[in-house]
């Protein structure tokens, strides 16, 4: 069946009789704020009586909390409601809803958590998934979580609407037992297409002189720029700055601004407030900008062509972030930015013989990151035969039996490949036993919004009474960029000035150099004697500043979530007995991402057997020590171990000899 959304009568006598509906439409069709508002057009009074009666929510779900923000302040305008009234929103460390709130956009993790946390969802009585078409993990989670919820527990007050920006609708619609599809149909203006000539080898210069290009010919109109990373952005930013005071007075001023999940909460929904006078926004985005948000007065989109992905490096226990072209479906959502409000254009800074090339589509999330989340979500939530779960990717029997063949062996190749990965390194995290069954200490882990080894990373701190200490290195490894590498010519100068933080940390490495770092940063009484001291030690100011924001909402979670009736411990009594329990802490996260000292300057990984070598950046560099931990991993020419901190075997043997007696069994049972 297909049929136009502004039908609104057409909708909602769909949704009385139907427990799922897939919705389908294109970016820029408004069908994150108009099927609300369709919703809502039931409408206050005769929706909002009701679930005033039942003190049941609509909820909708976002991939991102800058998306959820957003969209909850738009819906609230057009419903005529104060946000955190009637519409309201929660995000992970921000909740702006109330008893009263009966539309509450959330993440998907939010979510997620309050389903493991209520399994019947009872407060709902419909769920709406926004963004259907990204497929991060935590989404699929959720779809099969609310399909057993919906169609083998037959809940009866619960509806589903999945919402999608692409026509890969039947995957949907199979997984949820047909569910019938209905379609939004195109967006409201016109846009441009424009490709370059020939390819570019450097994106951001090619982004900058674009900006410049269009600000010096077009006198009104915001421009959205799509890179790859905060790095690049950073670059950009810096760039245009510059050029900034030296364009003609007849030109629009340009007001840079940019846009990435990093970013403090604040200066992310700066990209929406208004700037008055004879001045353009040139928002520099990452592609969290992709999907859900309309920023007023864009008409230019700039798409650099490429994004970062993580993909999991099974056999070295890490995600690697890449950098590699976007897909097709990219492109449209960038391009569907502009048009939302008046005709756009959209510059590709790449060929059309390119564009061509490009996939149709992004693999999935679960394909190529760490399941070890899901699956102790899944774990959490009672699930014991992980492989049998209902997975999205499962092919359909109606397809033909070549491709179901093919698809179904490459997904159950690829599924157990990462969901053993995962039971491994949960198991050395201790969050599964020997019979792969979950832990307390597991159970503690899945309420923490952290990857798996930062949660019991910081369970641990906090048991031992060392959270502070932890939290400063937890909130810089959750940011990108934030120790750079000096130019050449200056290493030797930037090196001196590190060495007594270096010295500082007393030989137990990368992460004590950094809470170092941090220390020092935060004794400084300006935000100018902060930003030169930053610059004199190659410390991203920016990221740093990050850094702290990330910290002080980590804390206010702790205290919240898992400080309550824990007794209080003694602090260490010395530096060095702090740095020591410090790394011990980081040693019981990641266990996994450990090596041992061979013959010459190289190391093997104690989980895999693979080469690994310390990066020349590290304090640890040129040391001789028995084994290293780290916590981050690059390649260039050879494998590189990052954020690294001698161990020792003793250290090892005390602290996962589940894990370690394992291994040496499973090598000896191969010989």
């Amino acid at each position: 069946m297909t049929e136009q959304l502004p039908i609104q009568e057409v909708l909602l006598e769909h949704l009385s009789k139907n427990k799922v509906t897939i919705l389908v439409g294109e970016t820029g069709s408004g069908k994150s704020t108009r099927m609300v508002t369709c919703i809502c057009d039931f409408k206050v009074p005769q929706l909002i009586r009701s679930l005033d009666a039942k003190h049941e929510i609509i909820a909708v779900t976002q991939p991102r909390r800058v998306a959820a923000i957003n969209l909850a302040k738009r819906v609230a305008e057009e419903v005529g409601t104060e946000l955190g009234q009637d519409v309201g929103y929660t995000v992970r460390f921000q909740n702006m809803s109330s008893q009263r709130t009966k539309i509450k956009f959330l993440t998907d993790g939010m979510l997620l958590r309050e389903l493991l946390l209520q399994p019947e969802l009872n407060k709902y009585t419909t769920i709406i998934l926004d963004e259907a078409h990204e497929r991060t993990v935590i989404t699929d989670l959720l779809m099969g979580f609310l399909k057993d919820l919906l169609l083998h527990q037959r809940k009866n007050n619960l509806r589903l609407i999945v919402m999608s920006a692409t026509l890969d609708a039947e995957k949907f619609s199979r997984f949820f037992e047909g569910a019938e599809v209905l379609y939004v149909q195109g967006r409201k203006f016109a846009v441009e297409r424009l490709y370059l000539p020939r390819p570019v080898d450097d994106v951001v210069d090619a982004m900058v002189r674009t900006v410049v290009q269009i600000n010096m010919s077009q006198p009104t109109g915001d421009i959205l720029a799509f890179l790859a990373g905060q790095e690049d952005i950073d670059k950009a930013a810096e760039l245009l700055e510059e050029l900034a005071s030296t364009m003609p007075k007849n030109v629009p001023q340009i007001t840079v601004l940019p846009l990435y999940a990093a970013l403090p909460p604040e200066r992310q929904m700066a990209v929406f407030e208004h700037i008055p006078g004879f001045k353009r926004k040139v928002i520099l985005a990452t592609n969290i900008a992709e999907t859900s948000l309309t920023i007023s007065g864009v008409r230019y989109v700039i798409d650099g062509g490429l994004h970062k992905v993580k993909v999991w490096r099974h056999d070295l226990g890490l995600d690697s972030l890449l950098t590699i072209p976007i897909a097709k479906s990219n492109a449209a959502q960038r391009m569907g930015r502009a048009g939302r409000e008046a005709a756009g254009k959209c510059y590709r800074l790449y060929t059309e013989a390119d564009y061509h090339l490009l996939r149709n589509q992004n693999e999935p999330e679960i394909e190529r990151c760490d399941v070890a989340f899901p699956l102790l979500t899944l774990k959490s939530a009672g699930v014991s035969d992980v492989m049998r779960w209902s997975w999205l990717e499962r092919p359909s029997k109606g397809a033909s039996m070549v491709s179901v063949f093919d698809k179904a062996r490459r997904m159950r190749v690829i599924l157990t490949y990462l969901v053993m990965s995962a039971l491994t390194q949960l198991y050395a995290l201790k969050a599964l036993d020997d019979a792969g069954k979950i832990t307390k200490f597991g159970r503690q882990m899945a309420l923490l919004p952290l990857p798996p080894h930062l949660a019991a990373v910081l369970l641990r701190a906090h048991e031992q009474g060392i959270d502070d200490a932890v939290l400063d290195i937890v909130a810089c490894l959750s940011i990108e960029n934030l120790v750079m590498n000096p130019r050449p010519e200056k290493r030797d100068e930037v090196n001196d000035v590190r060495m007594p933080f270096i010295s500082a940390s007393g030989g137990m490495g990368d992460l004590i150099v950094l809470r170092n770092y941090v220390q020092h940063y935060r004794s400084l009484p300006s935000a100018r004697e902060r930003t030169e001291w930053c610059e004199s030690v190659y410390i991203n100011a920016r990221a740093m500043a990050n850094a702290e924001d990330a910290r002080k909402q980590l804390e206010r979670y702790i205290k919240t979530n898992i400080a309550n009736g824990v007794a209080a411990i003694e602090p260490p009594e010395s530096v060095s007995e702090l740095n020591e329990k410090v790394v011990e802490c980081f040693l019981s996260g990641f266990i996994a991402n450990t090596a041992i000292a061979q013959p010459g300057k190289a190391f093997i990984t104690i989980g895999t057997g693979q080469p690994i070598n310390v990066h020349p950046s590290s304090s640890v560099f040129g040391r001789k020590v028995s084994a290293i931990m780290y916590t981050e991993y690059i390649f260039t020419t050879k494998a590189y171990a990052r954020n690294v901190s001698p161990v020792d075997l003793e250290s090892l043997q005390r602290l996962a000899p589940h894990f370690l007696n394992r291994r040496s069994a499973g090598e000896g049972d191969e010989n």
